[in-house]
């Protein structure tokens, strides 16, 4: 149960962390391919890669956030059996 939990935390920390990544090349393309100075353009512009970028951090951090307490968990009961 512990393992599955760490993969679970560890598979939402790589997600997590490719979703930054797209969000990032995104804003970066931004800069390249709209209007210079425009953070509103039809296709959400900025806005909306800003806001994916901040939720996939928190998505991270959530996940990391398991994978300490799983770890946690799992040296308790080391702890425990010894």
């Amino acid at each position: 149960m512990i393992s599955n939990t760490l993969g679970i935390g560890v598979q939402g920390v790589q997600n997590g962390m490719a979703g930054m990544e797209g969000a990032a090349r995104q804003i970066a393309r931004a800069g390249i391919d709209g209007p210079r100075g425009s953070a509103e353009q039809p296709s959400g512009g900025l806005i909306e890669p800003i806001v994916d970028l901040k939720l996939y951090q928190r998505s991270v951090e959530a996940s990391a956030q398991v994978v300490r307490t799983a770890d946690e968990t799992l040296g308790s009961l080391l702890d425990i059996m010894a």
